[in-house]
């Protein structure tokens, strides 16, 4: 006789589910019907298994999705740790603004994290302050100086987080921060299930203290614009967002119309004049690719 256990997928890895049900962990098939559909179960989907009298674990059922990423293949997030050191290497900060604009194409909340704060001796950095006026969440922190780790713990306790950056940014050291060892829990395991070592070769959900999920990823160097048009770039520019109605003409993209209050904005210093060139040079390539077609 089987029994149903609702979980989460946390790791698929060689054909199998694993998947997250209370402080267990079971390795599961996928019922076939599932092949037969084209259905494609996620790391992070919500699911439903039976569990038979030999501890044999089946996915019978995927819940509906909330949301889902494509890099990383993620389902359900809550929100993205976006990752960048202030120095060694030096950010960039065009693909911070893809990484915001990604998370907010998804729905997923971002919380932008200057890393490394360390080496700039107490100072803060002189772009951090735009993304706060932006509205969007910034943590200082420092794994060596243990700067913003608490509040960062706090952050992670609750739901799904996607931790991600480009390389050498800092990711991994801070996760062991806000959490010792992290990368090698992988918490009580069922049908005999054998311990192993974290690795980014995989999208794997990491367990946190707090309850929260994470999902540690390889570091990225470059990131697409999502599917838009040109007139909707500007709704993922929240501080210029605000200024879209006061513009004389309607559907201004705030680049070479007159009386644009979005210029004017930047004029008088109340939008950050290097977000404003880097969503002119997003704006110019959604042109582009709209020509294209």
């Amino acid at each position: 006789m089987s029994s149903n256990i609702d979980g989460i997928i946390v790791k698929a890895y060689g054909g199998f589910y694993f998947v997250k049900a209370g402080a267990s962990l079971w390795r599961c098939t996928l019922r076939g019907v599932f092949r037969h559909r084209n259905i494609a179960p996620l790391v992070g989907d919500r699911v439903l298994l039976s569990v038979d009298a030999q501890d044999q674990a089946v996915v019978e059922e995927v819940y509906p999705r909330r949301n889902a990423l494509l890099r990383p293949p993620v389902a359900n997030v809550d929100r993205s740790v976006i990752v960048f050191a202030v120095r060694d290497p030096e950010p960039t900060l065009a693909l911070l603004d893809r990484f915001l604009i990604q998370s907010g194409a998804e729905e997923v909340l971002p919380v932008i994290c200057f890393n490394k704060i360390d080496l700039e001796e107490g100072r803060t950095p002189e772009f951090a302050p735009a993304y706060r006026a932006a509205g969007y969440t910034v943590l200082l922190t420092s794994a060596r100086a243990g700067a913003g780790i608490e509040e960062l713990r706090q952050i992670l306790a609750e739901g799904i987080s996607v931790f991600a950056g480009p390389s050498g940014s800092g990711k991994s050291s801070l996760l062991n921060a806000v959490q010792s060892g992290l990368s090698l829990k992988t918490g009580e395991v069922g049908h005999k299930l054998k311990r192993g070592r974290h690795t980014t070769r995989h999208v794997e959900l990491l367990t946190m203290e707090g309850g929260g999920l994470v999902a540690d990823t390889p570091g990225f160097s470059t990131l697409f614009l999502p599917e838009m048009k040109r007139v909707e770039l500007v709704y993922f520019f929240p501080e210029m967002e605000k200024y879209n109605n006061s513009c004389r003409f309607r559907g201004c993209l705030h680049k070479a119309e007159p009386d644009c209050a979005v210029k004017r904005a930047v004029a008088g210093k109340e939008i950050d004049g290097g977000r404003y060139g880097r969503y002119i040079d997003m704006l110019n390539e959604i042109i582009v690719r709209e020509r294209s077609y």
